[in-house]
């Protein structure tokens, strides 16, 4: 029997995003791809440092060990490397036991056209332009950026943040905003504050995530002595009140539970997740997403609405 994939919390990574690549990227700019393919053959089992992803991706996938029947978390590994110089990285995942078996390695092609075929819920890249075009293809997709984050194995909580419009949701209320005045967008919020808003580009991964919050919790419900909940979900947003209820009843309309939303009306975002310290970071506006960089904030940018244009 076939493995099925269609129940799967499903994430699909380039290599560029898991680890840390620019020492071989570098040599593929200056040498070429006949140097450096011969540079990779001579660096088979030189292990990759973590990159952005790795430590989302590793809690990510330790949640199967929570539900070891379910499995219910896939990633697989989407590379524009042959099958041969992709042996470095799949040494460097099997040296760091991340439980990553499948992969499509595609020989300098983009990877973008197989983001359904595996039902991916999230392409993750450093490459930018990959990025673009899956998201202008329909398909979840976001660039990894800010340094290459440490690690701590003590810490085995997933934390994950998400920016509203234009990730969860769709971007029609941003337009308002951008294209007309601040009063234009709260006046319309207010007006439909009971009416839930389309899905944006995360929007699948997102109800995935609430599924498995919801067995993470009723698991500590029934092991109130000896279960630690693993998964915590947050909304960070530059929306404030009025704007904040329709937010609100959007994700109560769709059934999907949150453990913060912080709406900060301008505040710099930067402040929170400072203190929050998410695992990943998700946000459609560069700008966002500089206030984080120094602050060692593992993010992704979803180029995606009327922000990107």
């Amino acid at each position: 029997m076939g493995f099925n994939i269609t129940e799967k919390l499903c994430v699909a990574v380039a290599s560029s995003a898991l680890f840390d690549l620019s020492e071989s990227d570098k040599v593929f700019q200056e040498k070429g791809y006949s140097f450096y393919k011969r540079y990779t053959r001579q660096h088979l089992n030189d292990v990759f440092k973590p990159g952005v992803a790795f430590p989302f991706v590793r809690r990510l996938l330790a949640i199967n060990k929570r539900f070891p029947e379910q499995k219910p978390v896939e990633v697989v590994l989407l590379s524009k490397n042959d099958a041969e110089t992709g042996l470095r990285v799949f040494n460097s995942i099997a040296h760091y036991k991340l439980d990553i078996i499948r992969a499509g390695f595609l020989s300098g092609k983009s990877p973008i056209e197989y983001i359904p075929a595996f039902n991916a819920s999230l392409f993750l890249s450093a490459n930018a332009d990959d990025v673009k075009e899956a998201v202008k293809a329909g398909f979840p997709a976001g660039t990894v950026l800010g340094p290459c984050s440490e690690d701590d194995e003590s810490d085995d909580e997933l934390r994950i943040a998400f920016d509203f419009d234009g990730v969860i949701v769709d971007d029609a209320a941003e337009r308002i905003f951008q294209e007309q005045n601040l009063d234009a967008f709260q006046n319309n919020e207010k007006d439909n504050a009971k009416n839930a808003m389309d899905p944006g580009p995360l929007f699948k991964l997102f109800k995935h995530l609430s599924a498995l919050q919801r067995a993470d919790k009723l698991s500590e419900r029934k092991h109130p002595d000896t279960y630690k909940r693993f998964l915590r979900i947050s909304i960070v947003t530059a929306r404030s009140a009025p704007a904040h209820e329709r937010a609100i009843n959007t994700l109560r309309k769709n059934r999907l539970e949150v453990d913060d939303a912080f709406f900060l009306g301008g505040i710099e975002k930067g402040r929170i997740l400072e203190v929050m310290k998410p695992h990943i970071y998700f946000d459609d506006q560069m700008s966002h997403l500089k206030s984080s960089s120094g602050k060692h904030i593992p993010s992704v940018h979803i180029p995606f609405g009327i922000s990107n244009k």
